[in-house]
């Protein structure tokens, strides 16, 4: 256990001097070291090659390394999905490089999602010093005259996506060397290909093998992933084609401390509306990464912006200097635009021990030798499993005990994950989610790779089938391709690759220019632009700040200039929402849920500045254009007998006639009636970007025309798909009523223990007044946990009859039977009672209730789904003209969609029970950042209802257990839930 006291010896010396009381720290969790398993070199292996990997220190490969190296070798499309550290380089570097050896015309193509990646693998390969490999870069830094040396002699190339579709596949006739003779195509970090940007790449690599088979070749897949969950499923549904798994990892592990910390709440601050505000996750990371400075372990913290790396730096080097100057200059920060030469330096000095503290963004996740540190500080959640212990498994990466302090940003994911260790601790990996059949995403490829050789009628199936097919017939219409007899043709002179970002969603970029110089900073998606890069906004590059003077959407520029402002923005937008068609609808006795297609309208009305503290400076209104993006989503209706509930079984007769007057309602103008969230009725119909009897009616179809990111791909085809409905829009997704944005795939884990240090803290200063408290206490009834017997969420009621929130104390079980909990049914008692399953609403606090389950809903949605938490949206309304009832909806922010919203129904009863969790486990008496409020509303957090949100969520999952068996989803979700766990 010696390695276990150090680590522990470390987090006491982070937690030194906190009083028990105020801990910080809510789990502890110990994992023991892993032995390695070792097997002998292949005999297939080409003597030289084990030779080489001998001398740079390969006595012995593992277990893992060698079947996934054999199964390539025997030419089988293989995926190695195994830990930060296993060695997975080496399995595809022993079959390509036997095989190059052996022939001397064979080829090989590398792909990396990062040039960082790609330039390590590329040293670590000519360090080997095979002699006739020839291994070369071909990515945007490669100077003009050396292209032309890689395209005529290199046998190994290693690139990136985005080099494959613009420079190789665009002038394939160029490479016909390499195309004879591809023997084996190595797609690395392959768990990153997700989204928007894993569908483009899913269709490109099918380009890759369509232009390979026309020269004659039939290379072998070998991917990379980190630990995940169905690597085989997701690799196949990658390449398109068949992929087995080898995921038993045999590599050496040493023990590891794993801590998760929830900052402070701050007494000299308040945020929006007065909520209470956590002390920075980047503030606490660099007291942390100060601390075990002084302790003498190197350290890594990863910060999620290069600002906010930059800011944890010269927080921990400002502590360090009043302890010793001397260790101030031990610590540094590392952020974009490092030379290689640089970062070899950062990478020695922090092994030699001459630097023992970085603070960085996710540029050492990937693409830096740095291993055998001592700790590792994440200040918040990466966004995905995968990310999390990729970045953790840069400590104690030789086989030495390491500590990994987990720091929780103020925000549901973050709160529910130090709350509920098991979701972090216990959980697989999450499998990857993308789109191929996405025709936002299918119409760009498809013209490519007409351009690049005519499509035939055989090769539709790679590409989706019928969907293929439709896209076809609309670019056809529209005389962007030509069909004949044998196949479709491109019809223009110049090549849409040029025109297609893989990495977006199409339209053409926003250019970021320096007002000043004219230097071209960047470029920034039609879609995110008004949200990003509007006049006022903050906008980040290579580490230096600029503030935006003025954004021309129609001359597609942005003019800035440069200054570091103390403060941050944060855009705040407006949002509507019409159905387009249901494809998914299951009825639940009064609730109901949906999977469709949505036309979501949105509109940046404003931005908010803070400080790095989160204290909020001021809130400054834009007037900016409103922008449409048709997508996927998943919604969820209650009716208004389950909403009034309680209100209803109490007062019979009142109820009748609420009802009678709610069925009589019009559904044309009915949101006047009943606020939407976040706006008084009057000022939300007369803001509404479309009026509710338009809700759901094509529009102009030019609009449409935007969404495809290819020229004459882009004018025509969007209006065929869609029928003429919604621009596209990409980037950050429209926040809604009140929507936020949110991110990873997986399901919830079961119930595991009470977090420590998160128990009693602070129960008697949470108990609050009715509404707050226990939910809703209707005429001096004490409420219960609405929507489900309390037996069924594991709920005990106390004296009073309330369950405070933000006890920090977690329900047994989600849902069951009390069998199962051992929790007794409960009687609410009074005489009044509640019908069953209501949420006892009264009709003021109905859409503040929603609005407060939509932004934590969307929080928890990247659990699910592997998306940034910026990647979707939300809208909640009291009354939907197209649905007729209380709506809450969670929308992709791509156009088409990327899968989330499909994830999000699919995880339904999981993902909800864990909004729940994160809600009730906040502290906060009325709602924060860390449960309820959404950093993007453009409501400004307003209303808000934290115990009506539970009560909402309490409904709808009361109701989909309550009737779920009729359809199987209740088992076929908790066969999901099992199925990863």
């Amino acid at each position: 256990m010696a390695e276990i006291e150090r680590a522990r010896r470390l987090l006491g010396r982070v937690t030194a001097g906190i009083p028990e009381s105020a801990n910080p720290v809510t789990h502890v969790a110990e994992q023991p070291a892993r032995r390695a398993r070792c097997v002998d070199w292949p005999e297939w292996a080409d003597a030289d090659v084990v030779a080489a990997l001998r001398k740079c220190g390969v006595d012995q490969p593992w277990a893992h390394q060698i079947e996934a190296a054999s199964l390539a070798h025997a030419g089988r499309n293989v995926v190695i999905s195994t830990g930060t550290a296993s060695g997975k380089s080496l399995a595809y570097q022993l079959p390509v490089l036997s095989d190059l050896v052996e022939d001397e015309k064979a080829c090989a193509l590398y792909l990396s999602p990062t040039k960082a990646l790609g330039a390590d693998q590329l040293r670590s390969v000519s360090e080997l010093e095979i002699a006739g490999v020839r291994a070369a870069s071909y990515d945007g830094d490669t100077p003009m005259a050396e292209r032309d040396w890689v395209r005529a002699h290199a046998r190994w190339v290693f690139t990136n996506p985005d080099m494959l579709h613009r420079g190789i596949l665009a002038s394939h006739a160029r490479w016909s060397r390499l195309f004879r003779k591809l023997k084996y195509v190595v797609v690395d970090e392959c768990h990153g290909y997700r989204g928007v940007f894993g569908s483009h790449v899913a269709l490109l690599l099918r380009r890759l093998q369509r232009v390979a088979r026309y020269y004659g070749s039939s290379p072998v897949f070998v991917l990379a992933s980190a630990t995940t969950a169905s690597p085989a499923e997701f690799a196949s549904r990658l390449i398109g084609q068949e992929c087995e798994a080898v995921t038993e990892d045999a590599s050496p592990r040493g023990a590891r401390t794993v801590a998760l910390w929830e900052p402070p709440l701050l007494e000299d601050f308040s945020g929006e509306n007065g909520a209470p505000v956590r002390r920075s996750a980047g503030a606490e990371a660099g007291r942390i990464l100060a601390e075990l400075v002084v302790e003498g372990a190197r350290t890594l913290a990863f910060v999620r912006s290069r600002r906010g790396a930059e800011l944890t730096a010269l927080g921990a080097r400002r502590i360090l200097s009043e302890v010793d100057p001397t260790l101030a200059e031990q610590v540094a920060a590392y952020r974009a635009g490092f030379l290689p030469e640089e970062r070899r330096k950062l990478e020695r000095a922090l092994l030699s021990g001459e630097l023992l503290g970085v603070a960085t963004t996710n540029a050492l996740e990937l693409g830096v030798d740095i291993a055998g540190l001592d700790a590792v500080v994440l200040a918040g959640y990466p966004g995905t499993l995968a990310s999390f212990w990729q970045q953790a498994g840069r400590a104690g990466r030789s086989g030495d005990e390491a500590l990994v302090v987990f720091v929780a940003r103020d925000d549901p994911l973050d709160t529910y994950l130090v709350h509920h260790p098991a979701a972090i601790l216990e959980r697989p990996v999450e499998t990857a989610v993308l789109d191929p059949a996405n025709p936002y995403v299918l119409a760009p490829q498809l013209a490519c790779a007409a351009a690049e050789l005519p499509l035939t009628a055989q090769e539709l199936d790679t590409f989706g089938g019928d969907a293929a097919r439709g896209v076809l017939d609309a670019l056809v219409a529209d005389k962007v391709l030509r069909r004949r007899p044998s196949g479709w043709y491109w019809t223009s002179r110049d090549r849409p690759q040029y025109e297609v970002d893989i990495r977006g969603s199409g339209g053409d970029q926003i250019a970021v220019v320096e007002a000043d110089t004219s230097r071209l900073l960047g470029t920034v998606d039609p879609g995110s632009a008004c949200a990003t890069v509007h006049p006022g906004a903050v906008y980040l590059h290579q580490g230096s700040s600029y503030v935006v003077d003025e954004l021309d959407l129609e001359a597609g520029v942005a003019l800035v200039h440069a200054e570091d402002p103390e403060w941050t923005t944060s855009a705040r937008e407006l949002a509507d929402i019409s159905v387009l068609a249901v494809q998914e609808r299951v009825d639940y006795g009064g609730v109901t849920v949906c999977l469709g297609d949505v036309a979501v309208t949105s509109q940046v009305v404003g931005y908010l500045r803070r400080r790095p503290s989160g204290e909020i400076l001021d809130q400054v209104a834009l007037d900016l254009p409103a922008q449409r993006l048709e997508t996927r989503a998943v919604w969820y209706t209650i009716s208004d007998e389950l909403l009034e509930g309680a209100r209803m079984a109490a007062e019979p007769e009142a109820g009748r006639a609420v009802a009678g007057a709610e069925a009589q309602r019009p559904a044309a103008g009915a949101e006047a009636r009943r606020p939407t969230a976040g706006r008084p009725a009057a000022e939300a119909e007369a803001q509404r970007p479309v009026a509710a009897g338009e809700a759901g009616r094509p529009v102009a179809g030019a609009e449409a025309r935007r969404a495809v990111a290819a020229g004459e791909v882009r004018a025509g085809v969007a209006a065929r798909l869609a029928d003429g409905v919604g621009e596209a829009r990409s980037g950050e997704a429209a926040a809604g009523r009140g929507g936020a944005a949110a991110r990873s795939d997986g399901a919830l884990p079961g119930s595991g223990e009470t977090p420590a240090g998160s128990g009693a803290r602070a129960v008697e200063a949470n108990r609050r007044s009715a509404g707050i408290g226990g939910l809703a206490a209707e005429d001096g009834v004490p409420a219960v946990a609405a929507g489900t017997d309390p037996a069924e969420t594991g709920e005990r009621l106390t004296g009073t009859g309330e369950r405070p929130i933000g006890t920090g104390a977690r329900s047994a079980g989600n849902g069951g039977d009390p069998a199962e909990t051992g929790a007794p049914p409960v009687r609410t008692g009074g005489g009044s009672g509640r019908t069953p399953g209501g949420a006892g609403l009264e009709p003021a606090r109905i859409p503040g209730a929603l609005h407060a389950a939509e932004h934590a809903a969307i929080g928890l949605l990247p659990l699910f789904a592997t998306c940034d938490r910026w990647d979707i949206g939300g809208v909640s309304t009291a009354l939907h003209a197209d649905t007729g009832e209380a709506t809450v909806f969670v929308h992709d922010g791509h156009p088409g969609g990327a899968g989330f919203a499909d994830r999000g129904f699919a995880a339904l009863v999981p993902w909800l029970a864990a909004t729940r969790e994160a809600i009730v486990s906040c502290e906060c008496p009325a709602g924060c950042p860390s449960c309820v409020q959404s950093p993007k509303c453009g409501n400004g957090n307003d209303p808000l209802d934290k115990a009506g949100a539970v009560a909402v969520l309490d409904t709808v999952l009361g109701a989909v257990r309550q009737h779920g068996s009729r359809y199987g989803h209740v088992e076929v979700q908790a066969a999901d839930t099992a199925a990863t766990s």
